[in-house]
């Protein structure tokens, strides 16, 4: 009879095999035991070592990359945070830049001097926003008192439903409420008036911004087609496509940006105003027009815009015109997000709903309004540099533009030029002699 686990005779069938031979035969012998029958691991290969190193290894110079590049953009971000009042200007001249653009381009081409092309536009650019201004403030101030009429016969329309049923409240309760308002008001007087002072520095800041923006994008209309071949002369023969293209690329997504909001914002204002216009409701342009520049901010600068006009609604005309208004301004945003959006972004921004809200969102919570305007705009130039970079990377020649050609800089030390030449494929002769390009202002360095 053979042992269960060791496959060989019984020792107790052996030849004199007394007690205790018997009962050493039966202790199992492990070490005759395969090892796939007590452990399901298979055998440690020789590579095993080396290849652990190897990952190790790898993961450690992964990790180290990316804390270097964390801290690089930690340390950008703190050098852009210390220079931002200087950059600040600077992007809004670019952003005024890209409206006021098109315009002098135009004058340039009827033989207008730079200069006095840039002035010309500018100065329109102003007269039109002051006009606008100009003749939307009167109607605020002719409807200011109406409105507070319309919001005290409101509130004692709410006090008169509040002492009814069901809630039964007592003048006593309402009085008493009044009174912690007030107290808590006077209780922080003093910081009340730290906000008022610091509201009244930024709204000073704000206003030198706009000037310099101004002033910056006089300089960038008028010397802006100088300004990329200086750039592209600045890093070399090689390097000089991929800066030209970049800065068209960026360029035009920015002016994209400016004009699909344009676009967007002006739709909205012009049926909600049409709407508010035939429901009676008090200051229709003002509400238009906060509107039109809500939609430069995206999803968010809609809502915000919908709510005043909601608000204004209930006060003056009731209930029911400001859920008539509600609706207007729902059915307008979802025409605008669901067809109006989609057909822009797809041929300008190409960025998702969801990159949009977290832009606004990141940028809002960074810079307060202001951020919550160029948050968007920042994320579509980000885009268009990994998409560049990516497009590179994968041989794609992202510097050839669609026309088969690619900006070369040439010229001599009296000065550099920027000319398209016209790339080579096979089967094609030589490339086609370079002609001038007519440049936009590119961007300055920030």
């Amino acid at each position: 009879m053979r042992s269960r686990l060791s496959g060989r005779p019984d020792a107790a069938s052996a030849p004199g095999a007394g007690d205790s031979a018997t009962a050493t035969a039966r202790t199992p012998d492990f070490a005759s035991v395969p090892t796939a029958a007590v452990t399901a691991s298979p055998a440690p290969s020789s590579e095993r070592g080396p290849r652990l190193q190897k990952g190790v290894r790898a993961l450690a110079i992964g990790s180290a990359q990316l804390l270097l590049i964390a801290a690089a953009l930690v340390v950008v971000g703190w050098v852009l945070g210390k220079f931002w009042p200087v950059l600040l200007p600077v992007i809004l001249g670019l952003l005024f830049a890209t409206v006021l653009w098109p315009p002098t381009r135009l004058l340039r081409r009827y033989r207008f001097p730079p200069a006095l092309a840039a002035l010309v536009v500018l100065l329109a650019f102003l007269a039109v926003v002051v006009g606008l201004f100009s003749w939307i403030v009167p109607q605020v101030a002719d409807q200011t008192d109406e409105l507070a009429d319309a919001a005290t016969a409101g509130l004692q329309d709410v006090q008169q439903w509040v002492t009814g049923p069901p809630l039964n409240l007592g003048e006593d309760q309402i009085g008493q409420a009044v009174d912690q308002v007030i107290n808590s008001i006077q209780g922080n007087a003093q910081n009340i008036a730290g906000y008022a002072l610091t509201g009244v520095s930024a709204l000073g800041s704000g206003l030198l911004n706009l000037v310099l923006a101004l002033v910056l994008a006089f300089f960038f209309i008028k010397d802006g087609p100088r300004w990329l071949p200086w750039l592209a002369a600045q890093t070399g023969p090689k390097v000089a496509p991929h800066v030209a293209a970049l800065s068209y690329k960026t360029w035009s997504t920015l002016s994209e940006f400016i004009r699909q909001q344009a676009l967007v914002g002006f739709i909205d204002a012009l049926f909600i105003g049409l709407g508010l216009w035939i429901l009676g409701v008090p200051l229709v342009l003002p509400l238009a027009v906060l509107t039109f520049f809500g939609a430069f901010i995206p999803i968010i600068g809609a809502f915000i815009a919908g709510a005043f006009a909601v608000l204004i609604a209930l006060v003056s005309n009731g209930w029911q015109t400001a859920l008539i208004v509600l609706v207007i301004v729902l059915v307008v945003q979802q025409l605008e997000g669901n067809v109006l959006q989609p057909i822009l972004q797809g041929r300008g921004l190409n960025l998702h709903a969801a990159v949009v809200i977290l832009a606004v969102t990141a940028g809002g919570s960074l810079y307060g309004i202001l951020g919550t305007f160029l948050g968007v705009p920042v994320a579509a130039l980000i885009a268009v540099v990994y998409r560049y970079v990516r497009d590179e990377l994968d041989g794609r020649t992202p510097e050839v533009a669609d026309d088969g050609t690619r900006v070369q800089v040439t010229g001599d030390e009296t000065g550099a030029t920027v000319v398209r030449e016209r790339v080579a494929t096979p089967g094609q002769g030589a490339a086609a002699p370079p002609a001038a390009e007519d440049q936009p202002p590119a961007r300055p360095p920030s």
